[in-house]
C-alpha cells in the first residue's frame, strides 16, 4: 500500500498530478487546493497518498497537508461521498473552513462543491459534527480551539447565531463570530451582549 511519494513533479492537470519517483510516474488525483500549492514541473515534491484498491482499478489520492488527508478519509465515511466528491469538497473548503461549516451546520457552504446538493450536504454536517473536533488542524487552529477552553459547538448560543443570520450574514460566518465573542465574554454572557460582540467581530 502506497502511503507517500517523494520525487519530482512530472506534470499536472485538472484534478491530477504525476509524480516521478526514480523514473516511475505515479498518477495521483488531488484537490484544487493541493494542485495550486504544488511546485513547478521538475521541482522536488513530497505528497501523502491515500490508496484506494478496487476490483477494476487502483487509484492514488495525493495531499500536501495532513489535515486535508484526514478530512478526505473522514468525508468518505459518509454515505454518498466517494473519493471524487470528497476532493470536490476539499477544493472549495479548507480543513479549517470545513470544521466551521460542520460545527455551524452550514449546509450551504458544502453545496458550493461540484455535485453536492442540499440533501448530501445535510448528511455530511449531521454525520461528521462529533467527529470533526477530533482532527487537529495545525497549531494555529488547535491553539484557537484551546484558548480559554474555547466553546464547543453546543456552547455557542444558537439564538445569537440566528439573530446574525436574520441580519443577512451567512450561517458559517455568523457561527464563527458568535463563537469568538462567546470565547471572549465567557459562557454566562447574556445573548444580547454576545450578539453585539459578534457584530463587532464581523465588522472588524
Amino acid at each position: 500500500m502506497i502511503a507517500k511519494l517523494s520525487g519530482r513533479l512530472d506534470s499536472a492537470g485538472e484534478g491530477w498530478a504525476v509524480i516521478d519517483v526514480a523514473g516511475v510516474g505515479y498518477l495521483a488525483f488531488c484537490s484544487t487546493r493541493t494542485l495550486t500549492n504544488l511546485p513547478g514541473p521538475g521541482e522536488p515534491v513530497q505528497v501523502m497518498i491515500e490508496t484506494h484498491v478496487r476490483e477494476d482499478h487502483i487509484h492514488l489520492y495525493g495531499f500536501l497537508e495532513v489535515a486535508e488527508r484526514d478530512w478526505f478519509r473522514l468525508l468518505t465515511t459518509v454515505q454518498g461521498v466517494g473519493a471524487r466528491m470528497a476532493l470536490a469538497i476539499l477544493s472549495v473548503l479548507s480543513p479549517a473552513q470545513l470544521v466551521q461549516a460542520i460545527a455551524a451546520q452550514d449546509k450551504a457552504a458544502l453545496t458550493r462543491a461540484n455535485g453536492v446538493g442540499p440533501k448530501l450536504a445535510g448528511r455530511v454536517v449531521s454525520e461528521l459534527k462529533e467527529k470533526a473536533g477530533r482532527i487537529v488542524l495545525g497549531e494555529a487552529a488547535h491553539a484557537a480551539a484551546m484558548e480559554g477552553g474555547g466553546p464547543s459547538a453546543e456552547a455557542v448560543p444558537e439564538d445569537a447565531v440566528s439573530a446574525l443570520v436574520n441580519l443577512g450574514y451567512g450561517r458559517g460566518e455568523a457561527f464563527g463570530a458568535v463563537a469568538q465573542a462567546a470565547r471572549h465574554l465567557g459562557g454566562d454572557a447574556p445573548v444580547e451582549a454576545v450578539i453585539r460582540a459578534g457584530l463587532r467581530e464581523l465588522a472588524s
